[in-house]
């Protein structure tokens, strides 16, 4: 039988994971190695076990014991389940977003660029998205629009922070993504040439003189492409939509000049998709 630890007090020092750990400190104090995530929700939770995630601890609403976090609970083994109930769960920010449920687990370790780029044919780069929600949400379209892999620049938002992974319903943990570099110089000269070296031809999605439409048919006709989406706001710098084979745009009505750059990258990876 399950052993629950009841939990009366959100100030509990074993729930700091939960409660008041930045995702800085989660990434980086906790499990100097490799770190720690906290996948929000039954869904994403499950996901992250199917995906092979190793989970550490779980907090609960002592009401889904027997119900939505029943196969939760077992996978759990031996570590430590918190339940709680509604009342002091609700005190928790955000808590109605978890669907009653929070689990930490042990970050999987990144592979290598050339390792995921190994047999695909469409990749994603994200340069510097910061907000976390069109991480997401990004993620989920990748992983709905055939897209083999997505690579962020080092200075883009963490695709495993607790936002991120709850928009994109899970998705991280299925799209293969690593960093492409680890510093910010990494990025663009020598991220675009290791793309180049791997056979990938690189479309800047940004509006220029020279922009090709995204149903361009050489564009489309490309073997291996490297899809380049740049942050919020101000979109992609000019080094890498200069330095990128491919400037793209998607045809525009009303006068509108751009999309959200979430919404941008479904549409080029429905588009392009092989």
């Amino acid at each position: 039988m399950t052993d629950f630890i009841r939990i009366t007090d959100l100030n509990a020092p074993e729930l700091d994971v939960f409660v008041r750990l930045t995702g800085a400190q989660l990434r980086n104090r906790l499990e100097a190695e490799k770190g720690i995530f906290i996948a929000e929700s039954p869904t994403v939770i499950e996901v992250a076990l199917k995906s092979g995630c190793e989970p550490l601890s779980l907090l609960t609403d002592e009401r889904l014991i027997n119900g939505a976090v029943s196969g939760i609970i077992k996978a759990m083994g031996d570590r430590p389940i918190y339940v709680a109930d509604r009342d002091t769960l609700a005190s928790l920010t955000g808590f109605e977003l978890t669907r009653g449920a929070l689990c930490a687990m042990r970050r999987p370790s990144l592979p290598s660029v050339e390792e995921i780029c190994r047999g695909a044919r469409r990749v994603a780069v994200l340069e510097e998205v910061t907000d976390s929600t069109n991480i997401g949400a990004i993620f989920r379209s990748a992983a709905a629009l055939d897209v083999d892999a997505v690579l962020v620049t080092p200075t883009c938002c963490d695709p495993l922070c607790r936002r991120a992974l709850r928009v994109s319903m899970g998705t991280v943990l299925q799209v293969p993504w690593t960093r492409i570099g680890e510093v910010k110089d990494d990025w663009p000269k020598a991220g675009l040439a290791r793309l180049a070296a791997l056979g990938f031809k690189t479309a800047a999605m940004a509006l220029s003189d020279d922009s090709v439409s995204i149903d361009d048919e050489r564009l489309m006709a490309e073997e291996k492409l490297a899809i380049v989406l740049g942050t919020e706001g101000t979109g992609l710098s000019q080094k890498t939509v200069a330095d990128c084979d491919y400037t793209v745009k998607i045809p525009m009505s009303h006068g509108v000049d751009s999309l959200n750059v979430a919404a941008a990258a479904a549409v080029a990876f429905w588009q392009l998709r092989k």
